[in-house]
């Protein structure tokens, strides 16, 4: 009787796969001869990798500059996902070719600047033998989400792996979230100074002229060039080079910078500065996590995902804005008054925009999600 109850409901499981297949294979060709002119190929100007590394100038270092300047591209095109599953399917093969036309593009860029150096056209210490020459692979290689070509498989040590996105923010002592980005890649290294830079420019647009004094991240953020970038531009920072778990020393990690930024953490003052930092951000990100229940993200696609997480952290601000203005118990709402004076704070500022940000890319988007 069961089997006869499933027959009846699905029919032949053997016809029923081959009619999905057909109409799957029907919906990707009527698509396929839609798309109208062809997807064009981006062409990424590589520049020159920094060269601080022993490895700085080799052909992976190349590769990886023009990977960069791809996802910057794609960053600022914020095109939205499409609705279709052919559609999607499309997009993914173009992603898959253009992703190997820019790596063609960045290996010719550096035999190039190879070649270049090799005869004195470039400064520096002329090199040797010319590299080995590359093939590229005949086929696009790697793998990507059908649903979210933007996200990634996202791996947190003591947590299963998810496909999602990576959430930075800066936060205040005061637990207030001052910038909202959204990375595609899993580790945090190499996100330090875009999240400064976002800090300090949503600081700026609110009338904020006194500077951040002081950065605290964790060990996952240790980055040399960009450590060095915002210190030279007046801010100290201050990021532990050995992970938690971790016993004794990196190999090649035992001197220089490595080993000031350990003196300085073990000591009195960087102690009492980073001790703050564990009750600084770890609360925002558990308040938004569990208290209010936000583990995932509702649409697709990196700029509708990063406006979802601004207005996250555009509300998450104002319940804080609003327990410090109940605190204050003082109801009036006169010209010098501190609830006037809260509401008129430059960072109070910063909130309305941080707002309106989330509210204008959720509407450019909302077809498209």
């Amino acid at each position: 009787m069961q089997r006869c109850c499933e027959a009846l409901s699905t029919g032949s499981p053997a016809l029923s796969r081959e009619r999905d297949l057909r109409g799957k294979r029907v919906s990707f060709s009527s698509a396929l001869a839609a798309r109208d002119p062809e997807p064009e190929i981006a062409q990424i100007e590589v520049q020159p990798p920094p060269s601080s590394t022993k490895s700085g100038w080799g052909r992976r270092a190349w590769h990886r500059e023009g990977r960069t300047a791809l996802l910057r591209k794609r960053e600022q095109d914020a095109k939205p996902i499409a609705r279709s599953r052919a559609e999607r399917l499309l997009e993914t093969l173009h992603r898959f070719e253009e992703n190997r036309q820019v790596e063609i593009q960045a290996d010719a860029a550096y035999e190039a600047w190879h070649a270049a150096r090799r005869a004195g056209g470039v400064s520096g210490q002329r090199l040797g033998m010319p590299p080995k020459p590359f093939t590229p692979p005949a086929e696009p290689e790697g793998a990507m989400n059908k649903t979210d070509h933007d996200s990634r498989m996202m791996r947190t040590e003591g947590q299963p792996t998810v496909q999602g996105h990576n959430a930075q923010a800066a936060v205040t002592r005061g637990q207030i979230i001052v910038a909202a980005e959204i990375a595609v890649e899993g580790p945090d290294f190499g996100h330090l100074k875009p999240i400064v830079h976002a800090a300090l420019h949503e600081l700026e647009q609110a009338g904020m002229t006194q500077q951040p004094e002081t950065v605290l991240a964790d060990a996952g953020y240790w980055h040399k060039q960009q450590m060095e970038s915002i210190v030279s531009d007046g801010i100290q920072v201050l990021v532990p080079p050995d992970a938690g778990l971790r016993e004794g020393a990196r190999p090649g990690w035992e001197q220089g910078i490595y080993a000031f930024m350990r003196r300085v953490l073990a000591g009195n003052a960087g102690h009492e500065l980073y001790k703050h930092r564990k009750a600084t951000v770890e609360p925002v990100f558990a308040q938004n996590k569990f208290n209010r229940g936000f583990r995932r993200f509702q649409r697709r696609g990196r700029a509708v995902v990063r406006s979802e997480w601004r207005f996250q952290a555009a509300t998450h601000n104002l319940m804080k804005l609003h327990s410090h203005w109940l605190s204050l118990d003082q109801p009036c709402d006169a010209p010098g008054s501190v609830r006037a004076y809260v509401f008129d704070h430059p960072l109070s500022r910063a909130f309305v925009r941080l707002l309106a940000a989330a509210g204008a890319l959720s509407g450019g988007h909302l077809n498209g999600a």
